[in-house]
């Protein structure tokens, strides 16, 4: 499966955006999803997955309340709702996709193998 992050851009603080994972191949519906972030400087880290049929979803202490990861298995499509956002939220969104029917909470990072390019979120005071 290939994956195609796309949505980011400029935003104020306390603002939303949408963010979208497309993908290609017939194996999407297998894969489970998930949504990582890089600040400047920084570790890559973990926001939010969704298990393969949408049953199940995870999300970082960081974003949670805040953040609403979705998934439109039809299209092909991961959508990351980002609203009441904060200055901390700035960084580049990358998807990336496991081979797995497990529980989001339970895929480790390591199983994601499938990554696609980034977005830049940037979010201003």
């Amino acid at each position: 499966v290939q994956l195609q992050a796309s949505g980011g851009g400029p935003v104020q603080a306390g603002g939303s955006l949408s963010l979208t994972c497309a993908a290609s191949g017939n194996t999407f519906r297998s894969h489970a999803i998930a949504w990582f972030r890089q600040a400047p400087g920084k570790e890559r880290e973990f926001v939010a997955s969704i298990s393969w049929s949408g049953g199940s979803t995870h999300y970082s202490d960081s974003v949670k309340d805040r953040f609403i990861i979705s998934r439109n298995n039809a299209k092909r499509m991961v959508t990351l709702q980002m609203n009441n956002l904060k200055r901390d939220d700035t960084a580049v969104y990358t998807c990336a996709g496991a081979n797995s029917i497990a529980l989001a909470s339970v895929i480790p990072e390591y199983d994601y193998t499938w990554w696609g390019r980034g977005t830049q979120v940037t979010v201003s005071s």
